[in-house]
């Protein structure tokens, strides 16, 4: 009778509530970037910073290496008296985007290390360390000078993207296609978050990979969205973490899957050892 004290059963029974003790530790097994500061989301209200290094400029400065994607709204042509191959290719491959509503696909021009972009008929134009409105208006006033009437040029930065990982419905690169583009709009554009997410846990990267800003939100509290911090810069990364309970279940579910062809082998010979006594 005494091989009955330690029944398949009470083993996994044993198991269950081991696991529900380490849920912490099992879901810190599945989230990507753990640092110690993360036993904040515990007790976390709104938002908390760890090395703040101050709120950024909500309107993003070009950069070199930037990939301008450059447009008159009024004419998809413009420049094609003085450039007609550059100017064709833009609308050859405007044309075929058009209808996608993203930026991502339009023909772009690269910054140079000068700090200067070549455009179609004008030439360079110095663009380091302006705002996207700024640089479209600079070239929007050196076009209508030179080439063509009342432009309207549409100028983005194609480049800038944050990475979402972990408990979202779509993870990956997400492009930054407007100014003060906000941690909500980010994740509205990736279909929200799973059933298995604590919004309490979410974590934004931010900086310097050596020394980085970490930024806390809990997303169960309105007050959250007030926050600064929340409007994205290029390269956040931003993590997202299981309930501790949907980490020891998928924990369990695992261990459950290796257990039992054994538990069905421990019943057999218990069985078998019960019929020859």
């Amino acid at each position: 009778m005494a091989l009955y004290k330690y029944s398949p059963s009470f083993v996994l029974c044993l198991i269950v509530v081991c696991l529900i003790f380490s849920s912490c530790s099992v879901r810190k097994q599945r989230t990507l970037f753990n640092s110690p500061t993360d036993i904040v989301t515990d007790t976390i209200k709104q938002v908390y910073v760890v090395n703040d290094q101050g709120i950024s400029d909500g309107y993003y400065k070009i950069k070199v290496n930037d990939q301008l994607a450059i447009r008159n709204v009024q004419n998809f042509e413009f420049g094609a008296t003085t450039s007609q191959t550059s100017s064709t290719a833009a609308t050859n491959n405007t044309n075929q985007n058009a209808g996608s509503g993203s930026i991502q696909n339009v023909l772009s021009y690269p910054v140079e290390l000068d700090g200067t972009v070549n455009l179609p008929a004008i030439g360079k134009v110095q663009v380091e360390g302006l705002t996207r409105r700024d640089a479209a208006a600079k070239i929007q006033d050196l076009y209508k000078t030179k080439l063509l009437k009342d432009p309207i040029i549409e100028l983005s930065v194609v480049n800038l993207k944050v990475t979402l990982l972990g408990e979202f419905s779509k993870q990956g690169n997400f492009f930054i296609e407007k100014e003060n583009t906000t941690l909500i709009d980010i994740i509205g554009e990736a279909g929200g978050i799973t059933k298995t997410a604590d919004p309490k846990t979410l974590k934004i990267i931010r900086g310097d990979r050596a020394h980085p800003e970490l930024i806390y939100v809990n997303l169960n509290d309105i007050n959250s969205l007030a926050s600064k911090k929340l409007i994205l810069q290029n390269h956040d990364i931003i993590v997202l973490q299981p309930t501790k309970s949907s980490a020891a279940s998928d924990k369990l579910q695992s261990i459950s899957n290796i257990l039992q062809p054994l538990l069905v082998v421990v019943n057999l010979g218990v069985l078998i050892f019960t019929l020859t006594r």
